[in-house]
């Protein structure tokens, strides 16, 4: 006799779940304008731009955690590389591939940036 499988649970879907399910498809039918699509990748842009130089100011007045600052940054970007991949591959709209890349460029902008302004 073959030993059974069992099969896994599924769980029943959250209220939650759903609605951020709804959310990405409600974003991405609000995105179709190409003016609203732009604007929000420059906000995001921005935003990661903010972050970026806010994370490089405080690790450099903060001389100790240079090394934390650099790994979570590098860890960071090696994350969003990652999940550029898994976005590529997906069919349909790429919003969310090019609000990936708007994130990537603004961080890393921002971390150069503030580097430049140290020297």
């Amino acid at each position: 006799m073959a030993p059974e499988r069992s099969r896994p649970v599924q769980l029943q879907q959250t209220r939650f779940q759903r609605e951020l399910v709804g959310l990405s498809s409600s974003l991405t039918s609000w995105a179709d304008n190409p003016w609203r699509r732009l604007s929000l990748q420059l906000i995001v842009l921005l935003m990661a731009f903010s972050i970026g130089g806010a994370v490089g100011s405080i690790t450099g007045a903060l001389a100790k955690f240079d090394p934390i600052g650099a790994l979570v940054c590098v860890a960071a970007m090696e994350l969003a590389i990652r999940l550029r991949g898994q976005l590529r591959r997906q069919p349909g709209d790429k919003l969310g591939l090019q609000l990936l890349d708007m994130a990537r460029i603004g961080l890393l902008y921002g971390l150069l940036l503030d580097g430049f302004k140290l020297m």
